[in-house]
């Protein structure tokens, strides 16, 4: 299946498609185009769109695009609601609010530097979001014990 966002990926569409291709589509194909013309091409070429004002997957209700694709999906693995709260805090500007926010806006920043295309981008921080998930899976396996 096809998804298509805004081009110049950072947090949110960094980790959306990491979410998507773990969790929700494996087939998952990503299509980064200008934000004016996310709509027509979501229509022309049948992809979901996210991470776009209006739509479905986007931000609703002060929570990121990651948030709304959980919700959407009914994910509700507690390690990646931990990854979620990270996630929603840095994009949204929460930093504050959660203790990992800063550094993954600090990565996101660094990543958008070393590799400004979108595609590299992407494959180059997954490896963020499998060591973040990871992290997560271990601190909820020592809360349950």
């Amino acid at each position: 299946m096809k998804w298509v966002t805004r081009a110049h990926v950072h947090v949110d569409r960094v980790a959306c498609p990491w979410l998507i291709s773990r969790f929700v589509d494996n087939d998952a194909e990503f299509v980064f185009v200008a934000s004016d013309i996310v709509g027509r091409v979501a229509e022309e070429e049948w992809a979901t769109p996210f991470d776009v004002k209006g739509v479905e997957l986007g931000h609703r209700d002060g929570h990121c695009s990651f948030v709304s694709i959980m919700e959407k999906y009914h994910l509700d693995d507690k390690a990646l609601l931990h990854l979620a709260d990270v996630v929603n805090a840095a994009d949204t500007d929460q930093l504050d609010t959660n203790p990992y926010a800063r550094g993954l806006e600090a990565l996101a920043q660094g990543f958008s530097l070393m590799y400004p295309g979108d595609t590299d981008n992407l494959e180059a921080q997954f490896a963020v979001y499998d060591a973040l998930y990871a992290f997560f899976r271990l601190k909820v396996a020592g809360e349950s014990t």
